[in-house]
């Protein structure tokens, strides 16, 4: 006879110093998942208690459904637990590509009809809307028909308006999410962190600065209205993990991230700040814009002593329409490309990638013990490559008079931009600077 609270205590005590062996332990509950219901839930409630490796949770809940499927009960167990399965703070990760997700999600579609007016009727729409959420945007229609059936079933209950939040949030419909929110905070009995945050960030995004305002000073930030017309302070600077197409932005025809890029940020608000790295990569997004990001972070990035958060990219909310020109340079030392802006008194910005981007595996990325100061050029460069950001009232030839100038400060470097050249409208000069630019690139 298993003795499965024996198993759970001693797998819940073991887990945050040896999760492998923790794991060993769940091996019977596993096993006698297959006839013992008392050893299911016990290993799903494990499951949803412990932050297990998302392949992990994925392996567990599939051997559960393959013996289950057929089980109502069980069926709405493992809907509920299905978070557990993905990354869901990456919110612009693709959708899940296994089928369990979808399977799921089809049966308690199915299942929901025929629950209409039955007892189970909320563990099911609760489950279902949940599920379609996070297999992606093609089970939209679906999700959003259920947090609004659960809104209704329990109008009282903070949480079924929090989570029909959650998902307009998620899907970047802010002023919808801002209304879930109030009704979910207007209904808890005490300050509940988790509507807060997602009401600020709701009304970040739907341009609702006072309300967002009262947010943050609710809970302790030093911040009052400023820039953009939104809470406006000094925060540390943080990363965020920009999208081609962030979820907000996207299509059950198109569910795909496309190209991503990790980056710097001014941080303005606990949600919103204005991108500080002049991108690699043509996101739709630049150096200058002002994005808004979701609380949860992703992961931490190490540098040296400090912990850097990185958060999800939600959606673009300004735009600066910077103007960008590729350059290749010769330098004399390290970093002389890279500083040569601090020259120029107007806001423009002398990029060197050469210097300053890098291409991380994922399991780098991820790692927050790793010190991402190791990853910066050590070896020194002659030769650089970058862009050049520079604001909009800035006329090419201005910026091109800028550059010149503050290279007479440093007559061992030199900036090839042809397309700046062609801009301000210097042919001959360009056609040189292309010439030099293709043999340094």
């Amino acid at each position: 006879m298993i003795d499965i609270d024996h198993i759970y205590q001693k797998a819940s005590a073991l887990f945050d110093t040896d999760q492998e062996q923790a794991l060993a332990l769940l091996y019977p509950l596993l096993e006698a998942q297959k006839s013992n219901r008392e050893a299911l839930f016990a290993l799903t409630r494990f499951i949803r208690k412990h932050e297990l490796p998302h392949e992990t949770a994925l392996e567990y809940l599939t051997s559960i459904y393959e013996c289950h499927a057929d089980e109502d009960e069980v069926l709405i167990e493992i809907g509920t637990t299905l978070g557990t399965a993905k990354e869901t703070n990456d919110l612009n990760a693709p959708p899940p590509n296994h089928a369990l997700f979808g399977q799921v999600v089809q049966q308690l579609a199915a299942l929901a009809e025929k629950s209409k007016g039955q007892d189970n009727e909320v563990d099911v729409v609760e489950s279902l809307s949940s599920a379609a959420r996070l297999a992606g945007r093609q089970y939209d229609t679906l999700a959003e028909e259920h947090y609004t059936r659960l809104v209704e079933l329990l109008p009282d209950t903070y949480w079924a308006h929090y989570n029909q939040g959650l998902f307009y949030k998620t899907r970047g419909r802010f002023e919808e999410g801002l209304l879930a929110n109030q009704k979910a905070q207007a209904l808890v009995d005490e300050e509940n962190e988790a509507v807060i945050w997602n009401l600020g960030i709701c009304a970040t995004g739907a341009g609702e600065g006072e309300i967002a305002l009262a947010m943050w000073k609710g809970i302790g930030n030093k911040i009052e209205m400023g820039r953009f017309g939104l809470p406006d302070a000094s925060y540390y600077s943080c990363k965020v993990k920009l999208a081609q197409f962030p979820l907000a932005e996207r299509t059950a025809e198109n569910d795909y991230p496309g190209l991503e890029e990790t980056i710097w940020i001014e941080r303005l608000s606990p949600c919103h700040g204005i991108i500080r790295s002049v991108l690699y990569q043509d996101l739709g997004v630049d150096y200058g814009d002002v994005i808004l990001f979701d609380g949860a972070p992703i992961t931490f990035h190490t540098y040296g002593e400090d912990s850097i958060a990185v958060f999800p990219h939600l959606a673009t909310l300004f735009r600066s329409n910077y103007h960008f020109y590729d350059f290749a340079a010769t330098q004399n030392e390290k970093g002389e490309i890279n500083n040569l802006d601090k020259d120029i008194e107007e806001d423009v910005v002398i990029y060197s990638h050469t210097e300053n981007f890098r291409f991380l595996c994922s399991a780098c990325w991820r790692n927050q013990y790793l010190d991402h100061s190791l990853h910066k050029e050590t070896e020194e460069k002659h030769i650089v490559t970058g862009r050049i950001a520079a604001p909009p009232e800035i006329s090419p030839s201005v910026l091109l008079d800028l550059i010149d100038e503050a290279q007479k400060k440093k007559p061992l470097c030199k900036i090839y931009a042809p397309t700046l050249c062609e801009s301000a409208n210097q042919p001959d000069r360009a056609f040189i600077e292309q010439h030099r630019y293709e043999m340094l690139k």
